[in-house]
C-alpha cells in the first residue's frame, strides 16, 4: 500500500480518527514538553464536572477517595491468606507495583484477590475497583461495584459497566432495563444518552432506537446520535432514510470530518464503489486526514469486499468512543480511558487502543500508556506508526533513548516519507548525538521541500550547528526566523549563535533581548541574555542575570559554567571555582568538561574581545 499520498498530521504524537481540531503550532518545539513521571496518587484522581450550561450550575468536584478504612485488628481471624499461601497484604502490594509498571491486567487481578480476602476494607475495594476499570476487566468491575456504592463516581461507573457487560454477553434486554432503571448523573449522563439507541435496539425496542434525533446538529451530541441513527436505519434496511441522515451529517464540517468514513462504507455496501472512493478521497484531504479512509480506499482499488454492516455492539462501542473524545477535550483523561476500555470490550480495535494509550499518557499513567501503545497492531500502517511514535516519545521521557529510537524507526518503516514521522525520528537521532543521521533524515526529499515547516528548518539549523557547519546553520535558522519573526525560540537560538561565535554580537544581543521580553521566565533565554552581556563586557550586569538563571534552572551545566565565568571577571574567583566545580557534578558533555577542568586549573585568560562583524 502506498502511503506517500497521505500527509500525516499528528496532535501530540498520534493521529486519531475522532480527534478534535487543534490550533496550528506557532513556535518550534524541538522536544515534546515532558509530562510528570510521578506515579498517580493513591485512590482515584479527582474528576471535575464542567458547569451545565442549561442550569448555569458551578463546577462540581465529585469525591473519589474510598471511605476511611476501619483499623486492622491485632489478631485477624481467620488470617487473610489465599489458598496458595499468599497474604492479602502481599497481594495488595504486588497489585500496586504491577499497576505502576503498566501491567494493568495483572495489577487488577492481584488487587481483586486481595479485596476478596478483606472485603471489610473499603480502600482495598476502591483500589481494586479502580484498577479493574483501567484494565478493562468488566466482570471484576461489576463484582466490586457493591463495595464502592457509597462513592457516587465509582457507583455510576459500576452501573455503566453492567450495561456494557450485558451488551457484551448478548443480553440486550438486561442492558436496556439497566440503562432505563434510573437516570445516570454526571459525568455519565451524556454517555448514557449516546448508548441508549444501540441498547434499545439490542433490547428489541426499535421505536426508541430509531426515534428522530432532537438534539441540534450544531451540538456534538447531535452529530453522534445522527450517525448512530443512520447505522441503525441501515440495519433495518431503511436505506433511503439512512442516506438522508448521512447527508445531513456531511453538510456540517464536524460531521463530515468525524463520520464521512461511515458514509463511504455505507455506499460500498450499496454497490456504489465510485461514490465511496470519492468520499474516502475527501476524508484524506484537508487538515485532519482519517487513517481509516486510506485503508478503505486501498480496499476498493484492490477489489476487496465491502466492510460488513456494523453490529449493535460495534455501534455501542462507537458511542462510548465518542463520549471518550468529548471527555478528553475537557482534559478528563481518566474518564476517557475508562470509556475506551468499555468500547474495546464491545469491539476490540487498534484505533481504540491507540486512543486509550493517548488518554493514559495524558493522565500520566505512563507505564500503562506504553503498554497500550505497544499493543497496537500493524493492520493500519498509519495507526501503527502513530502508536510507535507515542511509545517513542514516552520512552524518551524516561530517558530510554535507544528504545525510543527503535520505536521511531518502526514508525518510519510503517509510514515512510511522512514529514512528521521523519522529523520525530531525526529528533531522536539528535538526542543521541547522532547528528549525521539526523541531518540525513531532515534532508530527505519528502522533508526538505519548498513548503517545509519552520520546525523542520529549525531542526536542520541546530543539527548543522552541532556538526560545526556554522554558515549553513545560520542560513537555515535565518530562513526559519523569516517564517516566524517573533518566535522566542528562534530569536534566542540564532541570537546566541551570533553572540557566542562573535559573528554579530550586537545584533544577536538585540534578538536575545526580544526573546527574553517574550518569555522572561525561561531560564535558557535568560542564560543567553546574561552571556550576551558577558560578551559585551557588562560583567556586573551579567552576574545578576546569570544568578537569576541558575536559580530558575540550578541543574543546568551550561548556565552554571557561564555564571562561573562571570564571577571570575568581576574578581569573585573563589565563587567562580565553586561554580565550575559544580558543573562537573552535572554530567556535562566531554568538551565542556575538559574546558571546565582547564579553568579550574588555570582560571580564565584575558577578557575576550567583543565585536559585531557583519
Amino acid at each position: 500500500m502506498r502511503l506517500s499520498s497521505l500527509r500525516l498530521l499528528l496532535s501530540g504524537c498520534a493521529l486519531l480518527a475522532f480527534a478534535m481540531p487543534v490550533a496550528a503550532q506557532e513556535a518550534p518545539a524541538p522536544e515534546r514538553p515532558p509530562l510528570s513521571a510521578e506515579p498517580p496518587p493513591e485512590g482515584a484522581p479527582a474528576i471535575i464536572v464542567e458547569p451545565d450550561e442549561a442550569t448555569n450550575s458551578g463546577p462540581v468536584t465529585l469525591p473519589v477517595e474510598p471511605p476511611t478504612a476501619p483499623p486492622i485488628p491485632e489478631v485477624w481471624a481467620p488470617a487473610p491468606f489465599a489458598a496458595d499461601g499468599q497474604s492479602a497484604y502481599g497481594l495488595y502490594l504486588s497489585g500496586r507495583v504491577a499497576s505502576l509498571r503498566g501491567e494493568q491486567e495483572t495489577g487488577a487481578e492481584l488487587l481483586a484477590r486481595s479485596q476478596a480476602l478483606t472485603p471489610e476494607q473499603p480502600r482495598v475495594g476502591g483500589e481494586a475497583f479502580l484498577a479493574s476499570l483501567f484494565s478493562g476487566d468488566l466482570d471484576d468491575v461489576v463484582r466490586l461495584t457493591p463495595f464502592v456504592s457509597d462513592t457516587p463516581l465509582f457507583a455510576g461507573a459500576g452501573r455503566l459497566a453492567k450495561v456494557v457487560q450485558a451488551l457484551r454477553d448478548g443480553d440486550g434486554a438486561t442492558a436496556l432495563a439497566l440503562i432505563r432503571g434510573e437516570p445516570f448523573v454526571d459525568p455519565y449522563g451524556p454517555v448514557s444518552t449516546y448508548l441508549l439507541p444501540a441498547v434499545a435496539a439490542a433490547g428489541g425496542d426499535w421505536d426508541t432506537a430509531l426515534r428522530p434525533v432532537e438534539v441540534p446538529i450544531s451540538q456534538t451530541g447531535g452529530l453522534a446520535l445522527r450517525d448512530q441513527r443512520a447505522q441503525l436505519l441501515e440495519a433495518r434496511r431503511r436505506f433511503e432514510e439512512a442516506e438522508a441522515e448521512y447527508r445531513t451529517l456531511l453538510a456540517v464540517p464536524d460531521g463530515a470530518r468525524l463520520f464521512r468514513v461511515h458514509y463511504g462504507a455505507f455506499l460500498e455496501r450499496q454497490g456504489r464503489r465510485d461514490e465511496a472512493l470519492a468520499v474516502y478521497g475527501a476524508s484524506l484531504s484537508g487538515d485532519a486526514p482519517d487513517p481509516r479512509a486510506l485503508a478503505a480506499r486501498h480496499r476498493i482499488r484492490t477489489g476487496g469486499r465491502p466492510p460488513a454492516a456494523p453490529t449493535l455492539r460495534q455501534i455501542a462501542s462507537d458511542a462510548l468512543a465518542f463520549a471518550a473524545m468529548e471527555t478528553s477535550q475537557v482534559d478528563i483523561h481518566e474518564l476517557s480511558a475508562i470509556y475506551l476500555q468499555f468500547a474495546a470490550a464491545l469491539h476490540p480495535d487498534d484505533t481504540i487502543t491507540l486512543r486509550l494509550a493517548e488518554s493514559l499518557d495524558e493522565a500520566h499513567y505512563d507505564a500503562s500508556a506504553r503498554a497500550a501503545f505497544a499493543r497496537v497492531g500493524t493492520a493500519n500502517p498509519i495507526v501503527y506508526a502513530s502508536a510507535q511514535l507515542g511509545l517513542g516519545v514516552s520512552l524518551a521521557k524516561e530517558e530510554r533513548h535507544e528504545e525510543a529510537l527503535q520505536a521511531h524507526i518502526r514508525a518510519d518503516a510503517a509510514a515512510p516519507d511522512q514529514a512528521v514521522v521523519s522529523r520525530l525520528l531525526a529528533g531522536q537521532y539528535f538526542r543521541l548525538g547522532r547528528f549525521e543521521e539526523a541531518l540525513a533524515v531532515l534532508n530527505r526529499p519528502t522533508v526538505n521541500t519548498a513548503d517545509q515547516s519552520v520546525e523542520v528548518r529549525y531542526d536542520r539549523g541546530r543539527t548543522l550547528e552541532r556538526l560545526g557547519r556554522i554558515e549553513e546553520a545560520e542560513a537555515e535558522l535565518w530562513a526559519a526566523l523569516q517564517m516566524a519573526p517573533d518566535n522566542p525560540v528562534l530569536l534566542n537560538h540564532l541570537g546566541y549563535l551570533w553572540v557566542d561565535s562573535g559573528r554579530r554580537v550586537e545584533q544577536g544581543a538585540e534578538m536575545i533581548a526580544r526573546a527574553f521580553a517574550a518569555d522572561p521566565r525561561n531560564a535558557t533565554v535568560q542564560d543567553s541574555l546574561g552571556w550576551a552581556q558577558y560578551r559585551r563586557g557588562q560583567y556586573e550586569t551579567a552576574v545578576e542575570t546569570l544568578e537569576e538563571a541558575v536559580a530558575k534552572q540550578p541543574a543546568d551545566a551550561e548556565i552554571n559554567d557561564h555564571l562561573g565565568d562571570a564571577y571570575w571577571q568581576v574578581g569573585r574567583t573563589r565563587e567562580a571555582g565553586w561554580q565550575w566545580s559544580r558543573v562537573l557534578t552535572l554530567e556535562p558533555e566531554p568538551e565542556r568538561r575538559a574546558e571546565v577542568e582547564q579553568k579550574l586549573s588555570r582560571g580564565l585568560p584575558t577578557p575576550p574581545v567583543t565585536g559585531s562583524q557583519p
